[in-house]
């Protein structure tokens, strides 16, 4: 195959795509350049299709090498690349949500899409170009796909609004808005922002489109040039597959008069208010419609696919309901929101919480405080360093009423921590102002529609209720949306039901003054700008109503912290005298920790000392001695010692840890002294007077000139 290159202005810098050389036993695959940052793209569809499968079988991964940023793995025995980071995972989300929504969902046949990252510059984000990269390899593929779309950054900086802003731009930036789609839709949405206004992300979301157009024009020109003709999902069914399908088409429209008149006399003719209600009405009409089909003559081994168009018909009159009425099925008005729930300080002895609950989605979140040291170490690609504040999201399968085996994290789970991280980061106080290491775990107790909105809300009370001086409470909502294909109501608070074909699942994040957080996934091939700005409107005016409701288990930070939690001593000290502290293979710093009883002792590089104890005598005490082996002693100070070691000439004396002088033997008494030993033994405790610094630097004591001291009788 022949090598073809593309390149376009994007941002600033050019955007390059190379075809025809590497990793050609793929469908499509193509190596895309931004700046030095390049990534591999490739997709590939096995030959056949799944069999039974009612859901179309797309895998999305994202791989981060640490050769392309030039680094060998930190870990002492693993250098290989392993399981993925939490960025290579969200990564490879990010990417995944913007494409699913585009592919023919009647495709059974397995399709794997991967992002591998070959050079990284430190500058360039790859997630960026590896979206492009994926929906170019799907573009000129066989793969039966609707592009193209592309994907931009947009960053808010000093006031004037960057594309494709630089990690260190992003650092100081208002926002960070990632957006995907084309010059008039949007499909995929990702933000973190600094309390930005609804109005600033809207125009940032508007740039990002128009930015977009030269790649977009791009990918449409490579799929004109190189593209190979896109396979029909019928077409790859074997035969007796086709004539399935073809008969459910026959079933589908013989069932569809009898279904709609079944809902709408029987079934979901009066609002139900629980997801239990529902899901027994459900299964009714499930019931109802097979033995609707069996009179109308579907043969027993044809149920299996009239269950599966219960599930269609449902969806379908959910949202003609709301379209046509306005009306919901559990008789809700399309901006109003489920019952809301707030309260903190469930636990004993965790350092903070915070329970939230809107409907039947039940949240409970845990804040633990924890010494700098207890950061956790990033070794990833992008992220190398260190991070100081985490939310963890758990979702155990009783919380939807399911048994399943307990798997740790997978990709949903760490995916919603990330969002209500990304939610509540920028409102965390500085490490100067908080030194605290900050964890909130968020439990899903119970989940009927955005448990991750729930657990920002859970995690926003929990951080204020263990009095983490957070600048303001977050809150956050799902906005919905039923659509007809021309048609479209947006709502408030989404559940269940309402989020079929043809809807969306936007997630806003923020306080009273701003955004921020977003995250955007449809079922649409592209929302209109008109959906976006009614999403943000009634996104607004629902997230004020739930910190009202917040603000009535808590209205900002409780003044202290938690009598369970650390508390943190700060002394700073001359950089030159850390070692002091720390002692020769760290002998110092372990015997202050194990003598005082504190939990730890963090030095940063500027000699600032942290000292982390729950016991505040402990603190005291442990501070004590850092003061007092790093303190500049002066002439004329008085000290309490301890003789430590005894010459012919004198005595030397600890007077402070790890500081000694030399108590000579002309200073020991007012009076002529023959022996040391006549005044002095090793262990003795004695006062001494720091009369002297040589020039040498050498410490000189007197016990003579020093007030308490006791002598042995005056011999002679």
């Amino acid at each position: 195959m022949a090598i073809n290159k593309f390149s376009c202005e994007f941002g600033g810098k050019t955007l390059s795509i190379e075809t025809g050389k590497l990793a050609q036993a793929a469908n499509g695959a193509c190596l895309v350049t931004y700046g030095n940052t390049v990534v591999l793209a490739t997709a590939v569809m096995s030959a056949e299709a799944r069999a039974g499968l009612d859901f179309f079988p797309l895998m999305v991964d994202y791989e981060e090498k640490l050769y392309a940023a030039g680094r060998i793995k930190g870990s002492r025995f693993i250098k290989r690349e392993g399981r993925p980071t939490d960025e290579a995972v969200l990564v490879g989300r990010f990417i995944d949500r913007a494409l699913r929504p585009l592919f023919d969902q009647r495709l059974k046949n397995d399709v794997q899409v991967i992002v591998s990252v070959l050079a990284f510059d430190g500058e360039n984000d790859p997630d960026i170009s590896g979206l492009i990269g994926a929906v170019a390899a799907l573009q000129i593929s066989d793969i039966p796909f609707n592009g193209p779309i592309a994907a931009c950054r947009v960053n808010l900086l000093n006031g004037e609004y960057v594309i494709n802003g630089s990690y260190s731009q992003r650092l100081e930036a208002k926002f960070d808005v990632d957006v995907a789609g084309t010059t008039d839709t949007v499909i995929m949405l990702e933000a973190g922002c600094d309390q930005a206004s609804e109005e600033q992300v809207l125009e940032a979301i508007g740039l990002g489109q128009q930015a977009m157009k030269p790649v977009l024009e791009l990918l449409e020109k490579m799929r004109l040039k190189i593209g190979k003709p896109k396979r029909e999902p019928y077409l790859m069914l074997t035969e007796a597959e086709n004539l399935a399908e073809k008969r459910k088409v026959e079933i589908k429209g013989i069932l569809l008069p009898i279904a709609e008149k079944l809902i709408e006399d029987k079934f979901f003719a009066e609002p139900m208010a629980s997801k239990t209600e529902r899901a027994q009405a459900k299964q009714a009409f499930k019931t109802a419609l097979k033995a609707a089909a069996g009179e109308q003559g579907v043969v027993e081994t044809e149920l299996g696919m009239v269950g599966a168009l219960a599930g269609e018909y449902l969806d379908n009159a959910v949202t003609k309901m709301i379209v046509q009425n306005a009306r919901r099925v559990d008789g809700r008005a399309i901006t109003e929101i489920r019952a809301l729930g707030a309260e903190v300080k469930l636990l004993p002895r965790v350092h903070g919480s915070g329970y939230f609950t809107r409907g039947e989605t039940q949240v409970l979140s845990v804040c633990t405080l924890g010494a700098p040291g207890d950061k956790q170490t990033l070794d990833g690609m992008e992220l190398v360093g260190e991070r100081r504040f985490m939310h963890h999201y758990n979702f155990p399968p009783f919380s939807v009423g399911e048994a399943k085996p307990l798997r740790g994290a997978g990709r949903r789970e760490i995916g919603h921590g990330a969002l209500a991280e990304k939610a509540l980061q920028y409102m965390i106080p500085a490490a100067e102002e908080f030194p605290y290491t900050i964890r909130v775990v968020s439990e899903t107790l119970m989940s009927n529609g955005s448990s991750s909105m729930g657990s920002t809300c859970g995690a926003s009370l929990a951080l204020m209720d263990a009095g983490v001086p957070i600048k303001a409470a977050v809150a956050g909502i799902a906005i919905g949306l039923a659509s007809d294909g021309v048609n479209f109501k947006v709502i408030t608070d989404l559940q269940d039901l309402e989020d079929g074909m043809g809807g969306m699942d936007f997630k806003i994040t923020g306080t009273e003054k701003g955004i921020t957080a977003i995250q955007l996934d449809t079922k649409t091939v592209g929302l209109p700008r008109a959906v976006v700005e009614e999403a943000f409107k009634q996104g607004l005016v629902a997230r004020l109503k739930v910190l009202e409701v917040m603000k009535t288990a808590l209205a900002q930070p409780r003044a202290e912290l938690s009598e369970f939690a650390p508390r943190i001593l700060t002394l700073q000290i001359n950089p030159e005298r850390i070692r002091e502290v720390i002692g020769p293979g760290g002998k110092m710093i372990n015997e202050i920790i194990a003598k005082t009883g504190v939990a730890s002792i963090d030095i940063e590089q500027t000699g600032l000392v942290l000292i982390t104890s729950v016991d505040a005598a402990a603190g005291s005490a442990a501070l004590e001695w850092v003061k007092n082996l790093t303190r500049e002693v002066e002439v004329g100070e008085f000290f309490t010692g301890k003789v430590i070691k005894l010459m012919d000439f004198g005595a030397f004396v600890e007077f402070l840890p790890g500081k000694e002088g030399l108590v000579h033997v002309s200073e020991m008494a007012p009076w002529r002294v023959e022996k040391v030993t006549d005044i002095v033994k090793v262990g003795d405790t004695v006062q001494v007077k720091l009369f002297e610094i040589d020039d040498k630097g050498r410490l000189n004591l007197s016990m003579k000139q020093a007030p308490g001291n006791v002598y042995p009788e005056k011999h002679g």
